[in-house]
């Protein structure tokens, strides 16, 4: 595959069929840079009139802080037009009204305008206070290229796709998944990008976000997480060593992950005795920073889990979370997929091949999952479905991670 031949985004049809299908406005967010301007630019190409407004651009910072009027005038949604007019609204949620302003413009316009709102920051976090916009819009969250959606861009009907022997993988692995240090194929580009990409986190989006006033403790935090991508967190350790809070830490996690730096993947304890049911684990939305290659194939996986499980309940096919298993006698098992709040599927992440975990095994057969699989990063692609038995099965990582989304 030619990294510089850049497909679409699978994102693009979804939003499509939003619009098809769905009055409401559609609400998508996601890191910086991980592709969200460039898809709303690309869907106002499939429309026959488009108004697209940045907050982060001055001119139309003007536009938005004139309201509802000032942008139905920019976009002529006072004309009569034959169609849909297409309205894209860039990094709304740093404007202090945002919400009311939605609401007057959805309650005006939504007939025969598709809006979309996307937003580096998590549009579910920074929409208190305010009017209410239930039933005025739906969620989607971009997430960073992955196995199979360079495989395809094209959403299968069914959950889980077809196995597709990987057309990237190594530049995958060191790259990460963010599209321009990607498609550039640079190693030193990427580690210029991804520094500046953090910084920029840090000193420009969590100072205009949040009342935060300890900067450079946030970033030790965020290097913090970074070296311990994959193990439990602990808050009280963090503590001690930033000399804040446990409460303090905890709440510059949750601006962290509102920020896409991080997700957490909390324990599963239903049905388990003596299981862990505080710590959460930590993982990076660039796993390509993880320094150590076995942590970065787990932040890999997890990566990939977590795209699979928000897409799914995105689309509304069901309510699809990620979680780890750990009880006091130290079983575990790196994820466990849920369906509807119940065990669907386990999953051990190795590098090279041996036998099955205990763990695995163990948690398969107490929690009835539907598979259990051991994915492992050094072995060959099989042209065979890993979903295809029930039983705990070693599969390689080029096959399991083309079969997700």
């Amino acid at each position: 595959m030619d990294l510089k031949m850049v497909k679409p985004r699978i994102y693009e049809n979804l939003l499509l069929d939003h619009f098809r299908n769905h009055r409401q406005m559609a609400f998508l967010s996601g890191p910086r840079q991980v592709g969200k301007t460039t898809l709303c630019k690309a869907l106002m190409t499939k429309a026959t009139h488009a108004t697209y407004l940045n907050w982060d651009i001055p001119k139309d910072r003007t536009a938005i802080l004139g309201g509802t009027s000032a942008i139905a005038e920019q976009a002529g949604l006072n004309e009569l037009r034959a169609g849909q007019t297409f309205v894209g609204l860039d990094e709304l949620h740093k404007f202090e009204g945002w919400k009311n302003m939605l609401k007057g413009l959805f309650d005006a316009y939504g007939e025969h305008t598709q809006i979309l709102v996307t937003g580096s920051g998590n549009l579910e976090t920074f929409r208190s206070g305010g009017e209410s916009l239930m039933g005025r819009y739906l969620p989607y969250r971009m997430h960073p290229l992955s196995v199979a959606e360079l495989n395809g861009p094209h959403l299968q009907g069914e959950l889980i796709r077809p196995p597709e022997k990987p057309e990237v993988w190594e530049e995958l692995l060191e790259l990460g998944g963010f599209p321009e240090p990607l498609f550039k194929g640079d190693k030193a580009f990427h580690r210029r990008w991804s520094k500046l990409r953090s910084q920029q986190l840090v000193h420009e989006d969590v100072r205009s976000l949040t009342d935060i006033k300890e900067l450079d403790r946030l970033e030790v935090l965020a290097e913090l997480v970074r070296q311990q991508s994959g193990q439990l967190m602990n808050f009280s350790s963090l503590s001690r060593d930033l000399k804040v809070s446990p409460d303090t830490v905890i709440r510059w996690l949750a601006t962290l992950r509102s920020l896409f730096y991080c997700f957490e993947v909390p324990p599963w304890h239903k049905n388990i005795a003596r299981a862990l049911r505080k710590q959460p684990k930590y993982y990076l939305w660039d796993w390509s920073i993880v320094r150590d290659s076995g942590a970065r194939n787990e932040n890999l996986v997890a990566s990939a889990l977590l795209k699979a499980t928000h897409t799914w309940t995105d689309l509304g096919l069901g309510d699809f979370g990620l979680h780890f298993i750990r009880d006091k006698e130290q079983n575990e098992v790196d994820f466990l997929v849920t369906r509807d709040d119940a065990p669907w599927f386990l999953v051990e992440v190795k590098t090279s091949k041996g036998r099955l975990a205990p763990g695995l095994l163990r948690y398969h057969e107490a929690l009835g999952t539907l598979h259990a699989f051991q994915v492992t990063f050094e072995m060959d692609y099989v042209d065979r479905s890993a979903f295809d038995g029930n039983k705990p099965i070693i599969v390689p990582a080029k096959t399991f991670l083309s079969q997700l989304v």
